[in-house]
């Protein structure tokens, strides 16, 4: 009896380091899919260092917004996606609509994040923020005439301004902010006014509108600030040039604040691994990680305890609109006809 037991130790060690080794496997094998509209660069480095510091693994697909949305949509409960990242409130609010998100009962989440930065019954949560402001060319423009959103419509702002198509969803989110503050009839004149103001028919994204300023063909753009922001560190003389020639407004400062908008995410509605999903979006609503990615994306953190960078600070103070955000995606579809309306192509 003791020497059958005695030739049994070697097995017996055996099925225990195989157990041992087994649920070290489950251990690390504990990952966190993710579908995110921003690009590799910008997410990649901050995935690295949550599964350094968590353990947990994580698959990442990068693509356009639009495209990885209508990817949910299809793949329903077979998607592989826990975690789903994209720019703008409009489109986050999309997502929802679609019903390809759930709401996430998190108190640590909503204790980090302010509320107007978030979807209002939480299915999405801002990352970080961006402004969408005036930038004006230094030797047309003198500052002191710069006031408002609504004040671009005046006709001393004829044939002065650039801006991007009403295809596009920084521009819709923007106007929708306006349809919350004066309703629809008042945000159309406005938009009627804004368009009469056009400096060329709109084309281009938001950097072309910077350079379309700096080479005199307006002397106003509208755009986001971390646009502006990469002309500024660019390494290249000709985007130095554009920078140093144009000058950064914030309007509404003696109202309701300059227009703000989130990059953010949200947990898939089928996520096979929703705990780790929440981890994820608790560590990168930490103040180390909304510094990074700040600094990064050059977008401000949606966190108090978090440092802005200074490059960001040398844009200036300003106070944001304070509008819960989940109003630009339900103003969405008023906004989008009312600038078809305008004629703003």
């Amino acid at each position: 009896m003791y020497r059958g037991l005695i030739g049994q130790k070697p097995l017996l060690l055996s099925a225990l380091f195989v157990f041992f080794v087994f649920a070290q496997g489950i251990a690390y094998a504990e990952e966190v899919n993710v579908y995110s509209a921003r690009k590799e660069a910008l997410i990649l480095p901050l995935l690295e260092r949550f599964k350094a510091q968590t353990g947990i693994g994580f698959n990442l697909i990068t693509a356009k917004a639009d495209a990885l949305l209508k990817r949910l949509e299809s793949e329903g409960q077979s998607t592989p996606a826990d975690v789903f990242i994209t720019t703008d409130a409009g489109r986050l609010q999309r997502a929802r609509e679609a019903g390809v998100l759930q709401a996430i009962d998190n108190p640590r989440l909503a204790a980090r994040i302010p509320q107007n930065l978030r979807d209002k019954d939480n299915y999405w949560f801002g990352l970080s923020q961006r402004a969408r402001v005036i930038f004006y060319a230094k030797d047309k423009v003198d500052p002191a005439e710069l006031s408002s959103y609504e004040a671009l419509a005046d006709e001393k702002w004829k044939r002065r301004i650039c801006i991007r198509s009403s295809g596009n969803i920084y521009n819709q989110s923007l106007v929708a902010s306006m349809i919350e503050a004066h309703g629809i009839d008042q945000t159309e004149n406005w938009a009627r006014g804004l368009v009469a103001n056009f400096a060329r028919k709109p084309a281009g994204g938001d950097t072309d509108q910077l350079r379309a300023a700096a080479a005199g063909l307006c002397d106003i753009a509208i755009a986001n600030t971390y646009y502006f922001g990469r002309l500024v560190i660019s390494e290249k003389e000709k985007d130095q040039k554009v920078a140093n020639s144009l000058g950064v407004f914030w309007p509404n400062q003696a109202d309701r604040g300059a227009h703000i908008n989130v990059s953010g995410a949200g947990i898939t509605r089928y996520a096979q691994h929703r705990e780790a999903a929440e981890r994820l979006l608790e560590f990168m609503a930490s103040a180390e990680s909304q510094s990074w990615y700040g600094e990064v994306n050059i977008e401000y953190p949606v966190v108090t305890d978090a440092k802005t960078s200074d490059l960001l600070k040398s844009f200036g103070d300003f106070k944001g609109d304070s509008l819960n955000l989940s109003r630009l995606g339900e103003n969405n579809r008023d906004a989008v006809q009312l600038m078809d309306r305008a004629g703003w192509r």
